[in-house]
């Protein structure tokens, strides 16, 4: 198995930490595009701006959230998840704040080693605290 590059951690522990703060303390939350109650380790840490290569929002808690793995996966690319995922977005941060995330989606967003291991370390101290809380 190739060893997991800073990005790829990031992003994996960025999408845990999303869906432990959206459980409550028996670790069910709700899917942000259908609203199905689901546990939080069956569900994915969705992005509403794809997390492509060098996109401004793939490492951004504001752009992850938690979604069943339905909507995550066909319900983005075929369903109205994507739809959804708007309203909720807009319900949740503004109007504004979403049409500056569009309209910034395409943005190169350089990040070194030294910025992943940063997100990393801050990532892994906030799972931790979680992991107490959902024990």
């Amino acid at each position: 198995m190739a060893k997991e590059t800073p990005r790829a951690k990031a992003l994996r522990l960025l999408q845990q930490l999303v869906r432990m703060k959206a459980a409550d303390d028996s670790g069910m939350a709700n899917c942000a595009t259908c609203g199905k109650s689901v546990h939080y380790k069956d569900a994915d840490g969705g992005h509403f701006i794809p997390k492509g290569s060098s996109t401004r929002w793939a490492l951004e808690e504001c752009n992850v959230h938690l979604q069943c793995k339905g909507c995550n996966g066909f319900g983005m690319k075929h369903g109205a998840a994507a739809q959804n995922y708007t309203i909720y977005m807009i319900d949740l941060y503004g109007k504004d704040w979403v049409e500056h995330m569009l309209a910034t989606k395409n943005a190169v967003h350089k990040l070194y080693k030294a910025d992943y291991d940063d997100m990393i370390s801050e990532y892994k101290a906030q799972i931790k605290i979680h992991e107490e809380r959902l024990k």
